[in-house]
């Protein structure tokens, strides 16, 4: 059965609080998930999944430093990542505070590995941001993306 692993940095919960969100609509879609913290993540993990979502908190306008190091220690699997789903969310303090740029970073370092991703037409087209905690627009942003992963997970499969 596919597993879909949900990386993610939290300083405050607001990312935490997310990535539960996303775990849930990857559930919803009968695929496995897995949460784990990004401090508690290894690069080889990132191999035994059929989909990675990475959440990140947005500094300065891009990822919290623990996401950066992930994917930076990841280099040795360069390729290796090739054909995963890939997907990303975000949490910032202000509406114009980079959550865009976040995201775009995230995105950008799984299509380096050749992992695919798929926006939406609908709500937030990178990936769910929230400003503060997340609200209910949020949480339905959130579960939305984990059953996208998890859809395209399953059509990929098949």
């Amino acid at each position: 059965m596919a597993t879909v692993g949900i990386i993610y940095y939290s300083r405050t919960g607001n990312t935490q609080k997310m990535a539960e969100f996303v775990a849930q609509g990857v559930k919803e879609e009968g695929i496995d998930v897995v949460i784990k913290k990004v401090e508690e993540t290894s690069p080889e993990e990132l191999l035994k999944w059929e989909g990675i979502i990475v959440g990140s908190p947005t500094y300065y306008g891009l990822v919290a430093s623990p996401i950066k190091n992930l994917f930076d220690e990841s280099v040795k699997y360069h390729g290796k990542l090739e054909g995963k789903v890939g997907g990303a969310f975000s949490s910032s303090a202000n509406i114009g505070g980079g959550n865009e740029t976040t995201l775009l970073s995230i995105l950008e370092m799984m299509l380096i590995h050749g992992m695919i991703v798929q926006g939406t037409s609908r709500g937030d087209h990178y990936g769910p941001v929230s400003i503060g905690a997340p609200d209910k627009r949020v949480k339905s942003q959130c579960i939305a993306l984990g059953r996208r992963v998890a859809r395209l997970i399953k059509r990929l499969k098949v």
